[in-house]
C-alpha cells in the first residue's frame, strides 16, 4: 500500500521555528512520505532553524533577492512551486501562519488541486493592512485552505463565523509551544561574551525585538525614544537587543540607542541561544507574533509594541499588554513592570492560553485520521494550559 504523502513547505525562521516540530513528528511516526520545500523567503535566519532542529530538506527554491519585493517573493515561490508539486503529487500541502510564502505555496496547490493544510489557521485583527502583508496573507490562505488548524478556540471561533465547517477544523494550541518547550528543557549553550557580560549586571534586563514593516520609520523612532526614556529613569536597566538584518530597522534603532550604553546590540540569534536569553530576562518588550505566544510560556511579561494584535488571547488572559508604538505609553507600562513587583506578578503567573507542547500530536493524528490510518479523530486542544 503507498503511503500518504505530505508536502511541508515555510520560508521564514517563524514558520520553521513552529513547523519544525510538525515535520519531525510526521517523520518520526513513519506512516507518511514527507517532503519539506524551503522558499528562502529569508535565507540566514531561516537556515538557524532548519539546522537547530537538523531538518531534512527536499527542496529549496532560494527566492531571496537583495531589496526583494511582496511581488517578487508571490511570483517566485508560485513559479518555483508549480514544478515540483506536479512532480511530486503530494496529497496534501501544509503551510503556516501568515507569510507571503503561506499564500502564494497555498494558490500554487489550489491551482494543481491539491488539498492545503494551514497550521495557525484563523487568527485575525480588524484591519487588513495591519499587520501587512501579514493580515490578508492568512485571510486568503484560509479561504484556500481544505483544512484547518486554528491554535485556539478563539481561532477556531473566527473561522466558524466565516463559515468554515467543523469537519474540516482541529484545535490544536501552537505548535510553537512545542518546539519552545523541547528547546528551552535542553541545556545553556555557551553566551555571547557580550551577552554574558549584559546578562551579568545588577537590575532587571529587557529583551527587545521590533521589525515589523508596518513599524518602520516613526513607530521605531517612537519606540527607540521610549527605550531612552527609560534608560534614563531607571539607568540600572539593560536593554538587549537581537536586532534584525534589515538596514531599515538597523539604522534607526543604532542612530537612536547607539550612544546608550544600557542598550546592547547583538546579531540575530539562533533558536537555541534565543531561547535561553528569554529565560535570562525579566521582560519582553516586541512587535513579534510569535514571541506573544512564547514568552509568557517561560512566565515573561509582554509588551507588544503594535496597534492591533491577532493572538488577543493573552491579552485576555493577562499575559501581554497591547501598548501601540507611543512613545509614553511603552515607556509608562515598561517602567510599571520594572519597579512594581505585584504589577509583574500579575502578568508573569497568568495562564498561558496558547499551548501543551501537543500540539504537533494532534495535527499527525488528525492527518492519520483523514486518510484512514487512525480509527478516531483526535480531541482537540481545550486551552488555558498552566506552565
Amino acid at each position: 500500500m503507498t503511503r500518504p504523502s505530505v508536502f511541508i513547505t515555510f520560508g521564514t525562521r517563524p514558520e520553521a521555528i513552529k513547523m519544525a516540530p510538525v515535520v519531525l513528528e510526521l517523520r518520526r511516526r513513519g506512516l507518511f512520505d514527507v517532503f519539506l520545500c524551503l522558499t528562502g523567503q529569508h535565507r540566514e535566519m531561516l537556515d538557524q532553524v532548519v539546522e537547530a532542529f537538523s531538518l531534512p530538506v527536499d527542496h529549496d527554491l532560494r527566492v531571496m533577492q537583495e531589496r526583494q519585493t511582496l511581488g517578487h517573493i508571490t511570483s517566485a515561490v508560485l513559479k518555483g512551486m508549480d514544478p515540483l508539486l506536479e512532480s511530486v503529487k503530494p496529497d496534501i500541502v501544509l503551510v503556516h501562519g501568515d507569510t507571503t510564502t503561506t499564500f502564494a505555496a497555498s494558490l500554487a496547490a489550489f491551482y494543481r488541486m491539491i488539498p492545503v493544510g494551514h497550521v495557525e489557521a484563523g487568527l485575525r485583527t480588524a484591519d487588513m493592512y495591519n499587520p501587512y502583508p501579514e493580515e490578508m496573507n492568512r485571510r486568503l490562505a484560509d479561504r484556500i485552505t481544505s483544512v484547518h488548524y486554528p491554535p485556539t478556540q478563539a481561532a477556531a471561533a473566527t473561522l466558524r463565523a466565516e463559515g468554515i465547517a467543523e469537519d474540516g477544523m482541529l484545535v490544536t494550541g501552537n505548535t510553537v509551544i512545542d518546539a519552545l518547550l523541547a528547546t528551552a528543557a535542553m541545556p545553556a549553550p555557551e553566551a555571547d561574551p557580550r551577552l554574558a557580560e549584559a546578562l551579568g549586571r545588577p537590575g532587571p534586563k529587557v529583551l527587545v525585538t521590533v521589525h515589523r514593516r508596518e513599524s518602520w520609520g516613526m513607530p521605531m523612532e517612537r519606540v527607540a525614544n521610549a527605550i531612552v526614556r527609560v534608560s534614563t529613569a531607571l539607568p540600572e536597566a539593560t536593554f538587549i537587543f537581537p536586532i534584525h538584518l534589515n538596514p531599515v530597522v538597523r539604522k534607526t534603532f543604532k542612530e537612536i540607542l547607539g550612544p546608550v550604553p544600557q542598550v546592547v546590540f547583538c546579531e540575530p540569534l539562533s533558536y537555541r541561544p534565543f531561547v535561553h536569553l528569554m529565560k535570562a530576562v525579566d521582560v519582553v518588550i516586541t512587535d513579534s507574533g510569535g514571541l506573544q505566544e512564547e514568552a509568557p510560556s517561560l512566565g515573561k511579561p509582554v509588551l507588544v509594541m503594535r496597534e492591533t494584535t491577532e493572538r488577543p488571547e493573552g491579552i485576555a488572559a493577562g499575559t501581554a499588554l497591547l501598548v501601540g508604538t507611543d512613545t509614553e505609553t511603552i515607556s509608562r507600562e515598561l517602567l510599571t513592570l520594572l519597579t512594581d513587583r505585584a504589577a509583574y506578578d500579575r502578568m508573569a503567573h497568568a495562564i498561558n492560553p496558547y499551548g501543551d507542547g501537543r500540539a504537533a500530536e494532534r495535527i499527525a493524528d488528525h492527518l492519520e485520521h483523514r486518510f484512514g490510518l487512525r480509527a478516531d479523530p483526535p480531541a482537540p486542544f481545550a486551552g488555558a494550559a498552566g506552565r
